[in-house]
């Protein structure tokens, strides 16, 4: 089994449950799902999700599975899942069995199930006491060389989904700054419209080429140049502009992420749209649920966020949106209703 683009080459149990924080982003929390779509020994797809507390009516765990399985069956061809969830037995295991079962329902097959509880990984479907015993395989994830594997290979595992957060949340320490800069980037952006909406799209131009070049060459932006931009994307081409210009590497996920915490809480929709994009291209799929989040969290009818939410949702891949721009001078994402076709 291993990741995509041969990142990563995992072999038991033990590199598995090591190598999901990378697969997801990040370390996931007890009470977690997580369903790993492989193509022949290759991992392909990984979806996670907050399995309904224990106790609770089992229709939620129907609506979960109901959400989870054409996410993953839109990933075809698949060859077979490996679902894994984490925290106690009592919780997981009878939660984990219905979830397996749905899945091989639609015709999907399960290889493994398997449960996290602390430090330890146990199997729902090996009974072989020799690789699988029942009080669980040990496995020390910051010993592993899977871990050092991904982390050369450049994958990231941060602490909890809250760690991702900060990237792109604002420290109200440092807003009195951006609000003065924004007032006075509102007021340019009045001026600049009295010479007409082309003159607001050369500015637009000017500033996203400059902010990105700046990024590029090391220099952060003031907070000057940062309300500039933003107050700027607030014109729809500046915007597109912007998702043009940028490219799916991770200097410009770290880019739009600090234009994105830094800027004015009015404005925060398009930086977080085009840094949800722009994850998303990257692959990093919680990073750009999130910040699409945080966008329709400002503005809840922000169209681009909810088309983008909606397409990460159902599991749509960014060639979507690639093809889509190669199409379109500016490009929306189709509807997954509509899609003919990736968290």
């Amino acid at each position: 089994m291993s990741f995509p683009e041969n990142k990563l080459t995992v072999r038991s149990s033990a590199d598995l449950a090591t190598a999901v924080p990378y697969l997801i982003g990040f370390h996931p929390s007890d009470g977690s799902i997580v369903v790993i779509a492989c193509r022949d020994r290759r991992i392909v797809f990984a979806a996670r999700g907050d399995l309904p507390t224990l106790g609770s009516p089992a229709h939620h765990l129907r609506d979960l599975t109901g959400h989870l399985v054409p996410v993953v069956q839109r990933q075809q061809p698949i060859t077979d899942l490996v679902i894994v969830g984490y925290g106690a037995q009592e919780h997981i295991d009878p939660a984990l069995r219905v979830v397996g079962d749905e899945f091989t329902a639609t015709g999907l097959a399960v290889r493994e199930l398997l449960r996290v509880t602390e430090n330890r990984i146990f199997s729902l479907t090996c009974d072989d006491p020799v690789c699988c015993p029942p009080e669980g395989t040990p496995f020390d994830p910051t010993t592993s060389l899977v871990a050092v594997h991904a982390t050369v290979a450049g994958l990231v595992a941060r602490p909890d989904r809250a760690a991702v957060a900060s990237r792109f949340t604002a420290v109200d320490s440092t807003r009195d700054g951006i609000r003065h800069a924004t007032s006075e980037a509102t007021a340019r952006m009045a001026a600049v419209k009295t010479t007409g909406s082309s003159a607001v799209y050369e500015a637009g131009v000017h500033a996203v080429r400059g902010a990105l070049r700046q990024h590029d060459d090391g220099t952060r932006l003031t907070d000057g140049e940062v309300a500039w931009l933003t107050v700027l994307m607030t014109h729809r081409p500046v915007r597109d502009l912007a998702v043009d210009l940028t490219q799916p590497h991770d200097q410009h996920v770290t880019f739009w992420a600090e234009v994105t915490r830094r800027a004015d809480e009015p404005l925060v929709p398009a930086p977080a749209t085009v840094l949800a994009l722009t994850a998303w291209r990257c692959g990093d799929g919680v990073l750009a649920v999130m910040a699409a989040e945080r966008a329709l969290q400002v503005d809840p009818d922000y169209q681009l966020a909810v088309l983008l939410l909606q397409a990460l949702h159902s599991g749509l891949p960014p060639s979507v949106f690639e093809q889509a721009a190669s199409t379109h001078p500016n490009p929306s994402i189709p509807s997954p209703k509509t899609s003919t076709e990736q968290e």
